[in-house]
């Protein structure tokens, strides 16, 4: 009994009690994560989230970071810069294979820790590769990687509940701690697929590092040796962040400012070393997308370019031979600056008060008006600031095509990076509200405390309540079906189609991206943007398959005003008249596909026992 007392004095008065909290909220939180799973779970919808898990895959399986997700411009790079340096490997009958089409397509689109981190998952872990039967289709890789994603959620909350409490008191800690288990938007990339869950952790970890440097820079300003090593680890963290999402690299700026602001009498110094760090570590694999492309971010180079009016759409990745001319008469910089002004407009009149993942925002901006004595919390709090307007900038000039097919949860969306923060600084000043109020019963205050939380997590609480969201991400993405068709080809063999994303993650198989268009032989002079120019001189496509990605499209701008050299003729003619040109080469077509999609193939693979037509001789008509 004296055993069982000390046990209960423990929980009731002692350290006990602490760890009893951290117990309880870490099973609320798995409970709310299994409710959320299971309510709200669907296949990846993100074309980057298949892109790069794919890439994981291929580095978990032994074929280093290479692509079954090609892209033409991809296939620009690659080649010209091969040709350029006479690199090509060479293939049986002396062939060149510049494209690397034969011999594994380097991935040259994305940045490599999220692929590294997930393909180390995939190879402690090595999940089943088979698709469920039923929706909503659940698939072993994906459900590996979000559970991944929540882990790190659950790290992101537990640094955020450290820094608050290091910043200011236990009560905003643990408020900070459920506005953010309880804001949307965080589950809902973390159900994503993307890296943005790391990249939280990226910036929140930054935010520790530039605390510690400040406390050391005004508190103990003989301490160079330190602050110059958390400098350094400040421009680690940006480096890493960088090298999970190029445009995260940008805060190396407004982290320079900040060391050159608070980092005491060495501040230059510290200032150098983090830059110094930042280079270092991003070089390696910028040289390695020079040795590809030519690029030192390979095909993201042009993200500046994507998106503008020389380049609207996903023209530019689309393109076997892209031409960076501006019309006669235009500006040479008129293109990206419109495009800025634009995209500015839409930042500010959508996105400027999403930016802390609710309307906590408003409540951060607000508090802008109200200093803070302790230095640490005032000088973070302008640093978050000094990141906000060079994410929108950024964000401006980095919107493609990816932002409109999935909004807000998207790689391209940044200015949510400092959303962790947001909701500390926007919990900080509710309770100094809060505290204006002179409640007379301390159980007020935990109710209005209550009240602030369910505001916030409305949008949470009703994802259970009915209608139930959608289970499946279709249109335009069908696992089951992706998968099937995928196994009609060969491992080695190419299909072209406009999710080649899903078919390499689902399907396993090398897809490229629909090019910009399809004409015949006899006029491919005119445009070499074509199939055949990828058909006839590259590698033989074996199939083509179309989604409502394609045959949805707007019927004015997607076909209409799309002319003749547009895939819609061939769309057309497969839903009218159930024939194809005679000059296409893939011309076998299952049942069952039409009118929501459509696919194609040079003989009849889905039949049980089917087998290749025999190769014609070159005297056969």
């Amino acid at each position: 009994m004296p055993f069982l007392q000390d046990l209960i004095h423990q929980f009731e008065q002692g350290p006990g009690l602490r760890y009893l909290r951290v117990a309880l909220a870490v099973l609320g939180l798995a409970v709310l994560a299994l409710g959320y799973n299971v309510r709200a779970f669907k296949n990846f919808y993100a074309p980057e989230a298949m892109d790069m898990a794919q890439v994981a895959r291929n580095l978990a399986e032994g074929r280093g970071f290479t692509t079954l997700c090609i892209r033409p411009v991809s296939i620009y790079l690659v080649k010209s810069t091969s040709e350029r340096h006479g690199r090509g490997p060479v293939l049986e009958g002396g062939i060149r294979d510049d494209a690397r089409l034969h011999t594994g397509h380097p991935d040259i689109v994305n940045p490599p820790v999220w692929p590294v981190l997930l393909a180390g998952l995939f190879k402690l872990l090595p999940p089943g590769q088979e698709v469920q039967s039923e929706p909503p289709f659940r698939y072993a890789p994906e459900l590996a990687v979000v559970a991944f994603s929540q882990v790190l959620f659950l790290l992101l909350v537990g640094m955020v509940f450290g820094l608050a409490r290091r910043l200011f008191d236990s009560t905003v800690a643990w408020l900070s701690a459920m506005v953010l288990v309880l804001t949307e938007v965080f589950w809902r990339f973390a159900l994503s697929g993307l890296s943005t869950v790391l990249l939280w952790v990226w910036f929140v970890g930054l935010a520790m590092c530039l605390v510690r440097l400040e406390e050391l820079g005004r508190e103990q300003p003989d301490q160079g040796g330190r602050v110059l090593g958390w400098a350094a680890l400040a421009g680690l963290v940006v480096a890493l962040g960088c090298l999970t999402r190029y445009a995260f690299g940008w805060l190396i700026v407004p982290v320079v400012l900040y060391i050159g602001w608070v980092g005491g009498p060495r501040r230059r110094t510290a200032a150098v070393v983090a830059v110094g760090v930042f280079v270092a570590v991003l070089t390696p694999w910028l040289v390695r997308n020079w040795y590809w492309s030519g690029l030192p971010f390979g095909a993201a180079t042009y993200t500046v370019l994507d998106g503008t009016y020389v380049w609207p759409g996903d023209r530019l990745v689309r393109s076997l031979h892209p031409q960076f001319e501006v019309p006669v008469g235009v500006a040479p910089l008129s293109p990206v600056w419109n495009k800025f002004f634009a995209n500015l407009k839409l930042i500010m009149t959508q996105d400027a008060l999403r930016f802390g993942g609710s309307w906590v925002a408003a409540l951060f901006l607000a508090g802008l008006l109200v200093p803070f004595l302790h230095p640490a919390r005032q000088r973070l709090r302008w640093f978050v600031v000094l990141c906000l307007p060079v994410l929108v900038v950024v964000q401006a000039l980095g919107r493609t095509h990816l932002s409109d097919e999935t909004p807000e949860i998207n790689t391209e969306n940044l200015l949510v990076l400092v959303a962790p923060l947001v909701v500390m600084y926007g919990v900080a000043f509710f309770l100094t509200l809060l505290d204006q109020l002179e409640l007379p019963l301390y159980s007020l205050r935990l109710t209005v405390m209550g009240l602030f939380v369910a505001v916030v997590g409305a949008p949470l609480l009703l994802v259970f309540l009915p209608p139930r969201p959608l289970r499946t991400s279709y249109p335009p993405y069908n696992p089951l079906i992706i998968q099937r068709v995928s196994s009609w080809l060969r491992p080695h063999e190419l299909m072209m189609t406009d999710i080649p994303w899903a078919v390499a993650w689902y399907g396993q198989r090398q897809a490229v991206l629909l090019t910009r268009h399809f004409l015949p032989p006899s006029e491919e002079a005119s445009s070499p943007d074509t199939f055949f120019a990828i058909n006839d001189y590259l590698k033989p496509i074996n199939a083509l398959y179309l989604t409502p990605r394609t045959i949805d499209a707007k019927f004015l701008t997607g076909w209409v005003w799309a002319g003749e050299r547009s895939w819609a003729n061939l769309v057309l003619d497969a839903l009218v008249s159930r024939s194809v040109p005679p000059w296409c080469p893939l011309r076998a077509a299952p049942s069952g596909f039409l009118p929501e999609q459509l696919f194609l193939a040079d003989w009849a693979r889905w039949r049980p026992g089917a087998e290749p037509p025999a190769p014609k001789g070159p005297g056969t008509p």
